[in-house]
């Protein structure tokens, strides 16, 4: 049984940075495409950055890119997000996803398969 749980959300400055993590168990990873999503209160779920984990290729979203730092160790099972230099509207709840294949192009909801519950990052001005 596949199960992602992220970890490391929460109150933060603006300027700050924070790492999530996403602990992944009952997954095989090779090939496997990981993600990271948000979802602001009110609006919807979005992409934000993906790995390949074979080929440690990375995509990320115009909106965040030069920010944010995906990677993964699987030797400890588990993928991070690494924010600097929050914003107030980073203030989200983030997610990370699992798809079982190479990654698709852009960063979309139904290519995912599994998710985790989220973790919640709150950044004040």
């Amino acid at each position: 049984q596949v199960q992602l749980v992220e970890s490391g959300g929460g109150s933060v400055q603006a300027g700050g940075s924070l790492r999530l993590s996403c602990s992944v168990s009952g997954l095989g990873f090779w090939g496997t495409c990981m993600a990271w999503f948000r979802q602001a209160a009110g609006n919807e779920r979005v992409g934000i950055a993906k790995i390949l984990s074979n080929t440690d290729t990375t995509y990320y979203a115009d909106s965040v890119k030069g920010r944010l730092t995906i990677s993964q160790d699987w030797a400890k099972n588990t993928l991070y997000l690494q924010i600097d230099s929050l914003k107030p509207e980073d203030t989200a709840k983030y997610y990370c996803a699992a798809r079982l294949t190479d990654c698709a192009p852009g960063l979309s909801l139904p290519d995912f398969t599994y998710w985790g519950q989220g973790t919640q990052v709150t950044v004040s001005s």
